[in-house]
């Protein structure tokens, strides 16, 4: 690319000026709270009710990540956002041989009741949204997260909160998958049939775009495959006979913040006056179901290892990309994070962000501060056209599980990655920190790090656990759910039965895993 052109990360070339015959071809900029919602979901946005400030947080056992979340809640915090280790993530107990190494470790272990209790202690889950990060096993997590509220008396029709449940996403980019596509996404409909008449409140699934990212995507390629991978499981929730204008009013999407800031924002207003679209052509009447209401997260990958409190600059400028943008909730990285778990300063910092956005900044005070600026809207043109160039070749394989299948999106994410990481090794792309303005580095910072004893530990209770329960009604569950899962019969009521009765994590899983087998 010739040096005097600039161009976004995404390869959208930036012109020196924007003027009025950028956008002189554009329809009349709706107002806040109409579809298609370019300008935001609501009419009043900010100045009615801020974003959701959630802190992803869980790590060692659920008595710890519990602290954590207490400390959080004193902070300042709005809402929980639970990340879950990576057993947990795929299916297995703690004290299965493949959890070795790796229990507590990238989140909380959660393996039974027991641990779902102990994770939520002294919080009422009526009065706190929950956001659980959970694709593979989420049915299980719901299932145990409904057992606690119930023990609590919570009334089910108040309890919201977020399940990810985005396993096309795990597909291709992110790995913790169990069962095959298909039956997968049978799961995912049973929990949206569920939640319609059990959990009205609840989000029943977070369509992911932040992985996507993470996985090397350009925002351009994050919307595209986000949005097709929204568009097939609303054609499987269709197939099921759910009504569009009740599960769609529960769909939710999660998206990255990186640095380029304008084309960021852009990205945020496409992506919600495509979903609208997208939702009016399968039938949505009510707007309700037309809008895309997302979570927003920084960008992981962003963030270095060199001069690490140069990340604490680069999550402030996400964080005023994400608001500009109208996200309805909002994760801000520790600065830490390329070098550890977040430690309890750095998460301190990373609300703090947040709040100093809120409440000093003046960015909140009017709704969508950068409408009607000819570089905005012109690249949000752009953002939304290429977009829609890539919906429509995945499309053309017949949506987004055969481009799954076929490797067309993992091939496309993987060319982009290359590419980028190939301009910072040229110096093409510079990298504060990393590929100039170097320095010697003396690093002191104090890091989290979680204690390898946490895997006997958690054996023993698991072990205690199956000691105590009633085995013969442990056995009668688990192949009621295999008969379930046999007959197509929805199978969350007896999820949900199983783990008030002690049946495992593990246990559930590879119940499912018998009948519907390990994708490859």
């Amino acid at each position: 690319m010739p040096e005097n052109k600039k161009y976004t990360d995404s390869g959208i070339e930036i012109k020196e000026v924007y003027n009025a015959e950028d956008t002189m071809n554009d329809p009349p900029l709706e107002g806040p709270g109409e579809v298609p919602f370019t300008r935001g979901i609501k009419q009043d946005m900010y100045r009615g009710k801020l974003w959701t400030m959630r802190q992803y947080s869980g790590f060692s056992t659920a008595e710890e990540s519990n602290k954590r979340y207490h400390y959080l809640l004193l902070q300042g915090v709005m809402g929980l956002s639970v990340a879950f280790d990576l057993p947990t993530q795929i299916g297995y107990d703690s004290d299965h041989a493949l959890a070795e190494g790796e229990v507590g470790k990238v989140g909380v272990a959660i393996s039974s009741i027991q641990d779902m209790e102990a994770l939520f202690k002294g919080i009422r889950l009526q009065d706190v949204s929950t956001s659980m990060t959970i694709n593979a096993t989420a049915f299980i997590l719901l299932s145990l997260y409904v057992a606690i509220a119930k023990k609590q008396g919570a009334a089910l029709k108040k309890i919201s909160g977020t399940i990810q449940n985005d396993i096309l996403k795990e597909y291709a980019a992110r790995g913790t998958y169990i069962y095959p596509p298909k039956p997968s996404m049978r799961i995912i409909t049973d929990i949206f049939e569920w939640c319609s008449n059990e959990l009205p409140k609840w989000n029943t699934i977070s369509i992911s775009g932040y992985h996507i990212r993470e996985a090397g995507s350009t925002a351009v390629q994050e919307v595209a495959f986000t949005l097709s991978n929204g568009k097939a499981y609303v054609k499987a929730a269709l197939e099921k006979g759910l009504d569009i204008d009740v599960f769609g009013k529960r769909l939710s999407f999660f998206f990255n913040a990186h640095n380029n800031l304008f084309e960021e924002i852009a990205k945020f207003r496409a992506a919600r006056r495509m979903w609208a679209k997208i939702m009016k052509e399968f039938g949505a009447k009510d707007k309700k179901a037309m809008m895309l209401r997302f979570h927003t997260q920084t960008g992981g990958s962003t963030l270095l290892a060199q001069q690490p409190l140069n990340n604490i600059s680069r999550v402030t400028l996400q964080t005023v990309a994400a608001v500009l943008g109208g996200t309805q909730s909002l994760h801000t990285n520790g600065y830490d994070e390329a070098l550890s778990l977040p430690s309890e300063e750095a998460v301190r910092i990373a609300l703090r962000t947040q709040q100093i956005a809120a409440y000093e900044s003046g960015i909140t005070d009017t709704v969508d501060p950068l409408g009607g600026s000819y570089f905005v809207e012109a690249l949000t043109n752009e953002v939304e056209e290429k977009a829609w160039e890539l919906i429509s070749k995945i499309d053309a394989m017949g949506g987004s599980v055969p481009a799954i299948e076929s490797n067309f999106i993992q091939n496309e994410i993987a060319r982009s990655a290359y590419e980028y990481q190939r301009k910072i090794e040229t110096g093409e792309k510079i990298i504060v920190g990393l590929n100039k303005f170097q320095t010697e580095e003396h690093k002191n910072i104090p890091l989290l790090k979680v204690d390898d004893k946490i895997r006997q530990m958690q054996s023993e209770k698991l072990k205690a656990l199956r000691n105590n329960r009633d085995h013969a009604k442990c056995d009668n569950l688990l192949q009621q759910l295999n008969d379930k899962a046999v007959s197509g019969e929805n199978m969350i009521p007896t999820v949900i039965e199983a783990v008030e009765n002690y049946c495992t994590l593990g246990e559930i899983a590879d119940e499912l895993r018998s009948i519907f087998g390990e994708y490859k």
